[in-house]
């Protein structure tokens, strides 16, 4: 298999053969205008001068918000447990899953 290089157009059977897909002959057609449509994109947005922007992996700052730890009210354990299909005397009783 040859290697691709960055000036070359990217076909979508090389790609398919990349990710060992097959594909029949429509799709591959059909994929190789929505390939080139995607690489324009691309190719569009490395045209924009970006160099007076900070990279960032959100769009919007993200800040954690976190509350204080108090005890508050809560469920009597009598009733959760009456409320589970099967419990033993204080533990919820579930189905064995093994894999």
């Amino acid at each position: 298999m040859t290697e691709k290089k960055d000036n070359e157009a990217l076909d979508v059977a090389y790609v398919a053969r990349l990710a060992r897909l097959e594909l029949a002959d429509h799709e591959i057609r059909d994929f190789q205008g929505q390939l080139e449509d995607i690489v324009g994109y691309v190719r569009k947005i490395q045209e924009l001068d970006v160099s007076g922007v900070e990279p960032t992996a959100h769009p919007a700052p993200v800040v954690n918000v976190f509350r204080e730890d108090v005890v508050g009210p809560s469920l009597k354990r009598e009733d959760v447990l009456n409320n589970a299909p099967l419990h033993d005397e204080d533990q919820f009783l579930v189905p064995k899953i093994v894999e």
